[in-house]
């Protein structure tokens, strides 16, 4: 069974292993990139493109899905994880 999951930037729909997943853990409040699967929090999935990783700082669009505030150490530590 695939499990389906929507793209935060572009709304597209694919099975969750296609995305990019970004997650706020629960409690402490970190920042993961391609957490593992015991990893709870507020999730945010992007597609492995650059236009959608562009868009998802674009307006701080990823910061809003998190439930987060924008900084620029955690953009960069984000972009520096995402590897295509």
């Amino acid at each position: 069974m695939m499990i389906k999951r929507k793209c935060a930037v572009c709304g597209e729909i694919k099975d969750r292993s296609e995305f990019i997943k970004i997650t706020r853990v629960f409690g402490s409040g970190e920042i993961v990139v391609q957490p593992d699967s015991k990893t709870c929090g507020r999730s945010a999935y992007i597609c492995r493109n650059d236009s959608c990783l562009r868009g998802a700082f674009r307006k701080d669009r990823i910061f809003k899905v998190l439930k987060t505030k924008y900084d620029e150490t955690l953009q960069n530590k984000i972009l520096e994880s995402i590897s295509l």
